[in-house]
């Protein structure tokens, strides 16, 4: 199943969202390392630069090959995303003043612009960085601001054939209000997504995907009670039941009963999960 939109992670506490967001309008999308563009991007219909700690001004700043992106395609950057795109086609980014963090009043400059479509003309956002833009690449057109971040959004046209935008502000997080019609309007208005994707589809394809893959073959996987581990190996199992054979390891630095509490959930669930105490083995090396 290829993605709709793939966003690339620059480490921001916020990438998940931005992924849950776009699945919640029925679009599937994939989430990449910054410096791991996967072979089908050019199947891609829309890419999204997510936020980051970091900060583009660093000597070891996240480097991003947007030339890699083909030039169809639609680019939106978020937070560090959007800096580093200013930054890097002859804008610049400087510490601000304050950190913003918090909420803040979106005014939208350039109301007919497709991605403003029906939001407010002062909608609820939400910041959370340190830099700032302070001044955009020639080509680049403000069509946002706030109160005390005068690039807040931006539009740059002819560095690529298809637009390209950055915001400074988080649409992915609730307290930005109008953050999922900002990220449809991309999403459908912009990048074409047709919106028929659903996690039932993905669940059958994964299915069918694992089975096609291992065959008659038995599969190993360390299972460590946590929500991502147990997700796959119950997608695992439905798809070769008992030719998986989970191993879940007691380091001896779990919460009080967790193990055979984790080991009972697993039975219920009806995986082939052996339990492994090796918490003696971590303790000594821990001396």
């Amino acid at each position: 199943m290829t993605p709709e939109i793939i966003i690339f992670d620059f480490g921001s506490q916020y990438t998940q969202l931005i992924a849950r967001r776009i699945r919640e309008l029925n679009v599937y999308c994939e989430i990449h390392p910054f410096n791991k563009i996967p072979s089908y991007i050019d199947q891609a219909k829309g890419v999204i630069l997510s936020g980051s700690p970091f900060s583009v001004n660093d000597p070891k700043a996240l480097e991003f090959n947007l030339s890699a992106v083909p030039e169809e395609i639609p680019v939106l950057g978020i937070c560090y995303g959007a800096q580093y795109i200013a930054a890097r086609n002859g804008g610049s980014v400087a510490k601000s003043d304050h950190r913003e963090y918090g909420r803040a009043e979106l005014k939208v400059l350039a109301k007919e612009d497709a991605l403003f479509k029906s939001l407010s003309d002062a909608s609820p956002v939400w910041m959370s960085h340190g830099d700032t833009i302070m001044s955009l690449p020639a080509s680049a057109e403000v069509i946002a601001c706030t109160n005390s971040i005068q690039n807040a959004a931006y539009k740059l046209s002819g560095l690529r054939k298809s637009v390209v935008y950055g915001i400074q502000f988080h649409p992915e997080v609730t307290h930005s209000e109008e953050g999922s019609k900002l990220l449809s309007n991309f999403t459908f208005g912009l990048c074409n997504c047709e919106g028929n994707w659903s996690s039932e589809q993905f669940i059958e394809a994964t299915v069918q995907s694992i089975r096609e893959q291992v065959g008659k073959d038995r599969v190993i996987m360390g299972i460590s009670g946590g929500v991502d581990s147990s997700v796959a190996a119950t997608l695992i199992h439905k798809a070769i039941g008992n030719q998986l054979s989970g191993i879940f390891v007691d380091n001896g630095l779990l919460r009080k009963d967790e193990f055979s509490s984790v080991l009972e959930m697993y039975k219920d669930l009806g995986l082939n999960v052996k339990g492994v105490d090796a918490s003696q083995e971590f303790y000594e090396e821990l001396k």
